[in-house]
């Protein structure tokens, strides 16, 4: 019996548990040549997941309705007629949400569990770890002494980002939205400063003491008026790093916001979106230094596993809502 969550209706805002469909099938799973059967183990919801549930032009194709929802995926081999793989194998790619299905192995990677958790292989290791890498090294170009803004800062890439930049040499703030959030970026991350901007009423007022000397580098999570703050904190030469913007994708209207025109032409300034796909050349070595640091001990990750299948819809609107810290995922 095979348990498949598929899209049921495009929503309106903030996506409702009734947007989701279960379904249980009976398949005999005969696997052709060159054909995997994967067992779903880890399953990972990203804020991503929002955009494709528009019916809208994007850097990847929206869901089908009746169709099953897909994402990030570590599963294992149940069995196997492509000789890249062998029964008991643990591979990470994207798949469906599915308790097991057949796949011809396209994009699958293999990984190994003695060298992390597999659960990494989602996060700090795989594309949670390759956005924050990249997109901070290839946009940000840091430097040594500068400081560095990171918005949804405890959230899976952003907590990765920090980390870097400390690594690297720079002053970093992070701005979250809980206490719990804000210890958690300056104990166990080692962020320089960090701000709730849930209790904080004056955002660029309060970045503007956190980074007296201004901003050099902003990663974006969250666009918004958190971000509206931070550009008026911007330096000469600042460059800002669109990688998210999770405070309107429930958006029903158009958000108003302060015209960034201003900020980047005053401050000779970038900024640039950007999805991770971008740099695919650049992933082997992003990923070895991402396991260099991890086994060195500089980076650390925090993750929020929910367990069963049947909760993959909850944990995705929890994540909307902010109820996590670090990496989300469900483990089945």
């Amino acid at each position: 019996m095979t348990q498949s969550i598929l899209f049921k209706n495009r929503p309106i805002g903030k996506p409702k548990l009734s947007d989701f469909e279960f379904i249980k099938e009976d398949n005999d799973f005969n696997i052709k040549q060159d054909e995997l059967l994967l067992e779903t183990t880890y399953v990972s919801v990203d804020p991503y997941l929002r955009g494709r549930m528009n019916d809208a032009k994007s850097y990847i194709p929206p869901f089908e309705l009746g169709k099953p929802i897909s994402s990030g995926i570590i599963a294992k081999v149940m069995a196997s007629k492509d000789e890249k793989f062998k029964v008991g194998d643990f591979v990470s790619g994207r798949l469906d949400w599915k308790t097991r299905q057949i796949s011809k192995g396209d994009g699958l990677l293999k990984v190994d569990e003695e060298k992390a958790k597999l659960s990494a292989y989602l996060g700090v290791l795989g594309l949670t770890g390759l956005t924050a890498y990249l997109g901070l090294n290839e946009i940000g170009k840091p430097k040594q002494g500068e400081t560095l803004v990171v918005s949804g800062a405890a959230g899976a890439v952003g907590s990765v980002v920090g980390q870097i930049g400390k690594i690297l040499g720079l002053t970093v703030i992070g701005i979250a939205g809980t206490d719990e959030k804000i210890k958690m970026l300056t104990s166990e991350f080692g962020f320089d400063h960090a701000i709730n901007y849930k209790t904080t009423k004056d955002m660029k007022a309060a970045i503007k003491t956190a980074a007296p000397n201004g901003v050099d580098v902003y990663f974006d999570n969250v666009g918004g008026p958190i971000s509206d703050a931070v550009l008026f904190n911007i330096n000469q030469f600042a460059r800002l790093v669109i990688c998210g913007a999770i405070s309107v994708y429930n958006s029903t209207e158009i958000p108003h916001s302060v015209s960034v025109q201003p900020f980047l032409i005053k401050n000779s300034a970038l900024m640039q979106g950007f999805i991770v796909s971008n740099y695919t050349e650049k992933f082997p070595e992003a990923i070895n230094q991402l396991a260099r640091w991890l086994q060195e001990g500089k980076l650390t990750y925090t993750e929020t596993i929910v367990e069963g299948f049947e909760n993959i819809p909850q944990a995705f609107l929890d994540l909307l809502e902010g109820k996590k810290k670090g990496k989300m995922l469900v483990e089945i």
